[in-house]
């Protein structure tokens, strides 16, 4: 039997007015009539409505994030953030998962708009024209979450990955390499093509290293395309002996591949990867890497979109974290 809020007011005789109070928390209730609508409450098993709820707020304290896949640590850490800020500012959460599909992403949005969220946010490797378009029509606040928008109509929490690639390339080249190779994440991306990619080839520029084409290989995120990309290094002529990861999982599979060919990390290809997962610790020898707090963009991201839902003041609605390189086993 489905308990209503007009049982709970028959039952401890008193207005549905006050059991509401009650239930939201208002202190304008005498003790005892609070105490003996909880009473009332617990002994009949009563859970308010929240769709009713909504329909008379006109929220939902419901939030949706969109994310390309759950089940990789990048994206698990950042929903990790999103999830807690969420819960301290009493939101709930529905995750879909997108596969980095367009359509299915608009298809996700449009779906969490139409059950009413108050806001969403939204992660994906490539954000298009048609994307902004369906954002900026959105009658709830989106705010991006390691994913890049070019215009920068959208709010988005980031860390600046043109500088982090300049950054490694960088610190490759203070050690004594020349040869760097890069194995990036798909160029139709704008974080691999815009920014890591540029960040890359700017340091060789600053230092009058010459770019390679045949030093960059176009992998997918994917650990199979990590024992790919060194499969093809290694075939050069002249292979590279530094080597440049777009992402963990990428990262351990060059180095399971080398390894696998009779080669010696970092004797053979010194390594550094991007994410700072989890994954860079769980391999050996563990993985030098840019650290992206991931956790952070995650809950930074949720608590812009708390500001958004709530109308509060925003000073500047694309925020740019900072990353640093953590110094492992894969260099020397």
């Amino acid at each position: 039997m489905n308990i209503t809020i007009y049982d709970v007011a028959r039952e401890a005789n008193v207005s549905m007015a006050t059991v509401s109070r009650v239930v939201n928390g208002n202190p304008n209730v005498k003790p005892a009539t609070r105490k003996k609508v909880m009473e009332v409450i617990e002994r009949l098993g009563y859970r308010p409505n929240a769709v009713a709820r909504g329909l008379a707020s006109k929220k939902t304290t419901t939030v949706g994030v969109i994310i390309p896949d759950i089940s990789n640590p990048f994206f698990a850490e950042l929903a990790r953030g999103i999830e807690d800020i969420a819960t301290m500012y009493k939101y709930n959460i529905i995750l879909s998962n997108s596969d980095q599909n367009k359509d299915k992403e608009l298809h996700l949005l449009n779906n969490m708009l139409s059950k009413q969220v108050d806001g969403i946010v939204f992660m994906g490797g490539n954000i298009t024209d048609e994307h902004v378009a369906e954002f900026e029509k959105s009658p709830a606040p989106i705010v991006l979450a390691g994913s890049i928008e070019e215009s920068k109509k959208i709010p988005s929490v980031n860390i600046d990955y043109e500088q982090a690639a300049y950054d490694v390339t960088n610190e490759f080249i203070n050690k004594g390499e020349k040869k760097i190779a890069f194995v990036t994440g798909p160029l139709h991306e704008p974080i691999n093509l815009e920014k890591k990619l540029k960040g890359y080839k700017r340091a060789l520029e600053d230092h009058d290293i010459e770019y390679r084409e045949e030093y960059v290989f176009e992998g997918d995120y994917t650990y199979d395309s990590g024992i790919e990309a060194i499969e093809y290094l290694i075939s050069l002529e002249e292979r590279p002996t530094a080597i440049y990861v777009g992402s963990d999982e990428m990262a351990l599979g060059v180095v399971h591949g080398a390894e696998d060919k009779g080669y010696h990390i970092p004797q053979d290809f010194e390594v550094i990867s991007s994410d700072n997962t989890r994954l860079s610790l769980m391999v050996r020898p563990q993985l030098t890497t840019v650290v992206q707090p991931l956790y952070d963009i995650g809950a930074v991201a949720m608590r812009l979109l708390t500001k958004y839902m709530n109308k509060e003041k925003v000073e500047n609605h694309t925020v740019v974290l900072p990353h640093r390189i953590e110094y492992r086993s894969s260099t020397m």
